[in-house]
């Protein structure tokens, strides 16, 4: 059945109009941007299979990767619907620019929050600032498994040469959604911490990005 056939209540657009968009399930918002959907599933079922196949809908957000293939999902749509989870990380702060200062610890958390919560995979970012604790640049250094990724200080500390920077602040996400830090996320910290020490780097902090607020090492009296 044609979303057109349903009930004028159970419509997407039309419950938005008449309900607000908070009402909408996220596999409806999705269907308002597709558009339409396919031959034989409704633009909300082919809202749903994104959202099974991408890990949900943060995951899709925050992901910075192709849209999975998903059928019915074509050039058109997936332009459409990449337009829109861009426009919506940039409204969000998902995004640094170089220059941008991290004046507090509460700013790097947002930020990180932001940018890595949804990853269904661990991921170690680094943040590279100058000695006025201006942005650098953002990486996404390692990417991992859903209980652990690899860390390896000896490419820490070669894009710390190469980006010339001053400080850094570390984070990795855990996919479980509960931000404590475990006793390898303390030890991996002290590693990096020594290492970038002999080339003059500062480890300003080191966040575990969860579900929730993001846990800071250096608040937990850990650096």
């Amino acid at each position: 059945m044609n979303i057109s056939q349903w009930p004028i209540e159970e419509r997407p657009r039309e419950k938005l109009l008449a309900q607000g968009a908070a009402t909408l399930s996220d596999a409806e918002l999705l269907a308002i941007f597709l558009g339409s959907g396919s031959r034989g599933q409704t633009a909300v079922d082919l809202g749903r299979q994104l959202l099974k196949e991408g890990g949900g809908l943060r995951a899709l957000f925050v992901r910075g990767e192709p849209l999975p293939r998903v059928r019915g999902l074509g050039a058109a749509k997936s332009c459409r619907l990449q337009a829109v989870l861009e426009v919506a990380r940039r409204c969000g702060g998902a995004e640094l620019k170089r220059n941008d200062t991290l004046r507090t610890p509460l700013d790097s958390a947002e930020f990180l929050r932001s940018r890595m919560s949804g990853y269904p995979y661990e991921v170690f970012a680094v943040v590279f600032l100058d000695n006025r604790h201006r942005v650098i640049a953002f990486e996404e250094m390692f990417h991992g498994t859903i209980d652990g990724t690899a860390v390896h200080p000896r490419e820490v500390v070669r894009a710390c040469l190469r980006h010339n920077a001053a400080a850094v602040i570390l984070a990795h996400n855990h996919p479980s959604g509960v931000a404590e830090p475990s006793e390898s996320d303390r030890a991996i910290t002290g590693e990096l911490r020594e290492a970038l020490n002999l080339v003059g780097v500062r480890v300003l902090d080191h966040f575990v990005v969860g579900a929730e607020k993001p846990v800071s090492l250096a608040q937990r009296g850990w650096l």
